[in-house]
């Protein structure tokens, strides 16, 4: 099989007619059928119903119809990245992402792509999930990091990982006492810390919502700009605060996962519908990578598993 052959093939597949798709890859019809039969040989499968008008595919013909469409895709992307390597032209990508993507994968996969693609530049700017969208539409960044689900048609979201949440809490709470996981009805009498305050929706609407859900109300709830300014309230004893696992900063704090499957904040990846940038599945690939070491912000449960 050689990519002749699925570009003769993806065209009678789209033309649905031999003589059409001859035309079309500039070759005569007798050859072009005869590569096709050669590649129907080698897989041992008919891929095309030449007894109709238009021809149709086969179900054999309808899998390998999409793999080669992804196949054909992936050699003129990587044909793209070729080029300007070799031309030493330098591309700049815009990233957008929420700010405990930091402490997650996020600088692991900037530090792949750098290494992996040396003439491009990556820039990085923090922004809200619902922020990324709209710069996302504008152009101001090509990918985002967020941590909302949202359903604006005109841009692609993939769902990378389900984080687990924890709850943080200073040493000296009852709460702390125990080595165990916590219940979410246990925030009901507690003060709730949440961040950011905006821009909103958030990932405090996220949380609050994860409550609402379940007839959950907390004692206080009291809104903060930042991260880290949630984490330093709770480490001066001001309350309590849900946080995915990978943002558990503060070595002076105590952290609980909670027992419960649908405490978890999506980390997911958008971009514009139907761009097919080279840098696109260049950034799936590395994910993928990633994610296949295992490494500790992925597994980084450890203790809290009880």
């Amino acid at each position: 099989m050689d990519l002749r052959q699925m570009r003769y093939f993806v065209a009678v597949a789209t033309t649905r007619n031999f003589t059409r798709a001859a035309e079309q890859m500039h070759i005569a019809q007798p050859p072009l059928s005869r590569q096709i039969q050669q590649l129907e040989d080698e897989l041992g499968v008919q891929l095309i119903q030449r007894n109709s008008r238009p021809v149709r595919l086969t179900e054999a013909g309808r899998v390998v119809y999409e793999q080669a469409l992804q196949v054909l895709h992936r050699v003129e992307q990587m044909k793209d990245a070729a080029r300007q390597v070799g031309s030493n032209h330098r591309q700049s990508i815009s990233v957008g992402y929420v700010a405990s993507t930091l402490y997650g994968g996020l600088p692991v996969m900037v530090r792949m792509l750098r290494q992996r693609y040396p003439h491009t530049d990556v820039h990085l700017v923090e922004l809200g999930s619902i922020q990324q969208i709209h710069e996302l539409k504008s152009g101001r960044i090509d990918l985002g990091f967020g941590r909302l689900r949202t359903n604006d048609s005109s841009v692609s979201r993939t769902v990378l990982s389900e984080e687990r949440l924890v709850l943080a809490m200073a040493p000296s709470s009852p709460l702390a006492a125990e080595n165990r996981r916590i219940g979410l009805q246990t925030v009901a009498d507690q003060r709730l810390i949440v961040y950011p305050k905006e821009p909103r929706p958030s990932y405090a609407d996220h949380v609050l919502g994860l409550l609402h859900d379940q007839g959950i109300q907390p004692a206080e709830v009291h809104e903060v700009r930042e991260l880290q300014a949630a984490l330093g309230l709770v480490a001066a004893e001001m309350g309590v605060c849900i946080v995915p696992t990978a943002a558990r900063l503060r070595t002076d704090l105590v952290y609980r996962l909670i027992d419960d499957e649908r405490a978890t904040s999506p980390i997911i990846l958008s971009h514009r519908l139907n761009d097919d940038s080279w840098y696109i599945a260049a950034v799936k690939q590395l994910i993928a990578e990633m994610y296949a070491q295992n490494p500790p912000f992925i597994s980084h449960l450890g203790s809290l598993e009880v």
